[in-house]
């Protein structure tokens, strides 16, 4: 199994280089070469969490040594940093079922990838023979951020460094971010949105400055653009599929549909390679919020980021370049990486580009998209709440929205949705859509939310309110390619 760039067809990796590189290096993102095995769920039905995402790993990194892939998974999937024993539960619902993806450290679904990558990068590091320092860089929406900074804290070898928007985050996730453990951790707040993030960390791989100033450490990443990130996540595709066959709900088969919130595209694009090796999915649904820049490519074809930012009460989404849809464009064209590579320039130099009308139509016979206002969101949280008693955050209610617009087209087969974080953590916009409580602290809309719905509040939620902040850089968005020159010299040095 090996990864081409998706700029150019010169540059292939195999996977323990390309989770090692993060991202390759004219820029493009490590996508499979070819998805030529097939993994039916069928085969997969008697199986933990744990061995699904065993037989899955192996598969798409089949240069690992199998008792590696099985190390790596087990130290990441366990009783210790996960809530729930299923690992990712699926709790059904009136028009469906949510699969629970928060259960982890952070509380939020970027736990199932980034409890594993730490293994799986330092393992790929070793058996590349490497012997310096791994430094990764990281941009964060408000959920990646913490979930890197808890995954790789004091992990030999590595240092992780996570830029996020300064006024672009939740309280409760700059909180979890500032108050991070770990002597090989820092986080520095940048004055611009995610996008700003982003575009530092991606430039960051290609600037002579950066790399001059790194001798003996190797640049990776853990955004979904490091194939490392991207894989595990296709595991609870699978698990929740069988987890609906044990349930009842569907037959072994049957085709469903999964309803994704997503901003950068890469849990969605988990769903796609899941539908390309085997697993009966019906349609992948993309729900956005005000920053509807996947809705509208999604229908027209053509995708521009030239529009207004929106902050919203769902910041994981609050994202106009949605880097993974780099790779979706890629695997649908038939690995047509001068195309991509076309396509990538002109969203660079103009911020827009449009898709060749075959292309389009693939992605459509797959994908939809919706969008919905801040008030629909608001009402999907109350409505549930006061209908059926569950608790949902800002983003699972996006994708609620997103599936009851896609029922309104007439479509009935069985849909997940994916429950991408938990309420707590967006405390005081959940309360506000189902309490009159004046409150305006964080800690205590978690209280009063437990109180309303005897749910517990995760235990890494409720110990930040007593934790010291450790982290209070903030600097200007052109200023982060010295900041990072600055910071590997150092590491340099030792």
């Amino acid at each position: 199994m090996r990864y081409a760039s998706t700029r150019s067809a010169d540059i292939i990796s195999p996977g323990r280089e390309a989770i090692v590189r993060g991202l390759a290096g004219d820029g493009g993102l490590f996508a499979p070469e070819e998805l030529n095995f097939r993994i039916d769920p069928a085969d997969l039905s008697a199986l933990s969490y744990q061995e699904i995402a065993e037989t899955i790993l192996s598969a798409f990194f089949d240069d690992f040594p199998k008792e590696t892939i099985r190390t790596c998974v087990n130290s990441a999937y366990c009783d210790a940093k996960f809530d729930d024993p299923a690992i990712v539960p699926v709790k059904p619902f009136s028009d469906g079922c949510f699969t629970e993806l928060w259960h982890g450290p952070t509380s939020a679904f970027k736990d199932l990838a980034l409890t594993i990558l730490p293994y799986l990068l330092t393992s790929a590091y070793e058996q590349c023979g490497q012997n310096g320092i791994v430094a990764i860089l990281t941009a964060t929406s408000g959920d990646t951020g913490k979930a890197a900074l808890s995954g790789f804290a004091d992990v030999k070898n590595t240092h992780v460094t996570v830029f996020y928007p300064e006024n672009g985050v939740s309280p409760i996730q700059k909180k979890q971010m500032k108050t991070s453990r770990g002597d090989n951790v820092n986080v520095i707040g940048i004055n611009g949105n995610f996008d700003d993030c982003q575009r530092i960390v991606k430039a960051a791989f290609a600037s002579e400055e950066v790399k001059s100033a790194c001798s003996g450490v190797i640049l990776s990443s853990a955004n979904s653009i490091n194939i490392g990130r991207l894989v595990p996540q296709i595991v609870y595709y699978y698990s929740t599929y069988l987890s609906l066959v044990k349930q009842g709900k569907i037959q072994m088969g049957e085709e469903i549909a999964f309803v994704v919130p997503t901003g950068n595209f890469g849990d969605v694009l988990a769903g796609y390679l899941a539908k390309r090796i085997g697993l009966p999915v019906s349609r992948l649904i993309v729900a956005s919020n005000s920053n509807n820049v996947l809705t509208d490519f999604l229908e027209t074809g053509t995708y521009n980021r030239n529009r207004p930012f929106h902050e919203t009460m769902s910041p994981s989404m609050d994202i106009l370049i949605s880097s993974n849809l780099e790779r979706l464009l890629y695997l649908e064209s038939g690995h047509d990486a001068k195309l991509v590579s076309s396509l990538m320039k002109q969203l660079d130099e103009t911020g827009s580009y449009t898709v060749p009308s075959p292309l389009l139509a693939s992605i459509q016979n797959t994908f939809s998209g919706f969008w919905c206002s801040e008030e629909d969101c608001r009402k999907e949280i109350r409505n549930l709440y006061q209908q059926e008693g569950i608790l949902i955050d800002p983003h699972t209610a996006v994708a609620l929205s997103a599936l009851h617009q896609y029922r309104e087209e007439g479509h009935r087969e069985y849909a997940a949705v994916l429950s991408t974080a938990s309420p707590f953590k967006f405390s005081r916009d959940v309360l506000a859509c189902i309490d009159a409580s004046p409150i305006k602290d964080d800690f205590e809309a978690m209280e009063r939310l437990s109180e309303l719905s005897g749910l517990s509040i995760p235990k890494g939620l409720a110990e930040l309110k007593t934790l010291p902040e450790r982290f209070d850089t903030v600097i200007e968005k052109d200023q982060g390619i010295a900041v990072i020159a600055g910071e590997m010299k150092e590491l340099s040095n030792g």
